[in-house]
């Protein structure tokens, strides 16, 4: 009898911390960048990256980091795509002084993309 008991309390837990596992990685992915890009008013240079986000949906704060360290952070929103994403795309808008800007991160199998146009 009590080794059912500590079966199912060992299952619960496990189930438990896989939960906030998964729940951890939801407002987050990574992404690569092929060029020099600008977003907010820092200056990223071609890489992997990861972005991390909290908040409402219509305001988010999104912090860019490359090994672990942040080296970014932006304003953003949450846009609705209307289909999962098939793989990973960066969208960028041309500034006035040819710099290449970050607008958009679409992550591969969401429904969602970070919006940086404003």
């Amino acid at each position: 009898m009590k080794s059912a008991r500590y079966i199912a309390l060992f299952s619960i837990l496990t189930f438990a911390f896989s939960l906030g596992a998964f729940a951890a990685n939801a407002n987050s992915g990574s992404f690569d960048l092929s060029a020099n890009t600008q977003i907010g008013s820092a200056k990223l240079a071609p890489g992997h990256y990861k972005a991390e986000w909290s908040g409402p949906a219509s305001n988010v704060k999104v912090s860019i980091l490359h090994d672990g360290k942040q080296v970014a952070t932006a304003n953003g929103q949450l846009k609705d795509l209307g289909h999962r994403a098939v793989y990973d795309e960066i969208l960028m808008k041309t500034l006035n002084d040819n710099t290449q800007a970050l607008q958009e991160i679409q992550f591969h199998h969401r429904n969602q993309a970070l919006d940086f146009s404003e």
